[in-house]
């Protein structure tokens, strides 16, 4: 599964569903796709995936079911990387005033 989060000033950004999954649910949301945010719960959903990056920033989080190949050669994405992206699109909802959705 994929998950698409929007809002209506930014560029949709796609995701492996259990990470966007684990993302939302550091967001204080239930992990429930498809959902959303409304424009005044967005601050306090960046300020505690933020909270969360800096507690796990280097641990990897990688989508379920990646491939052997990958895990044996040592290549790992790190939870600030994964998180980043999101991060950005909900700085500029915030900024703007906007809701966040997310669908599959």
């Amino acid at each position: 599964m994929l998950v698409k989060f929007q809002t209506k000033s930014q560029a949709t950004i796609t995701m492996f569903g259990d990470v966007a999954v684990t993302l939302i649910k550091l967001m204080g949301h239930s992990g429930t796709v498809p959902s959303a945010l409304r424009a005044e719960d967005v601050p306090a959903a960046l300020a505690l995936l933020k909270a969360a990056v800096a507690e796990h920033a280097n641990e990897p989080l990688d989508p379920q079911g990646g491939s052997s190949r990958e895990s044996e050669e040592g290549q790992r994405v790190s939870f600030a990387h994964r998180a980043l992206p999101l991060i950005g699109m909900l700085t500029a909802a915030a900024a703007a005033g906007e809701d966040l959705m997310w669908d599959k």
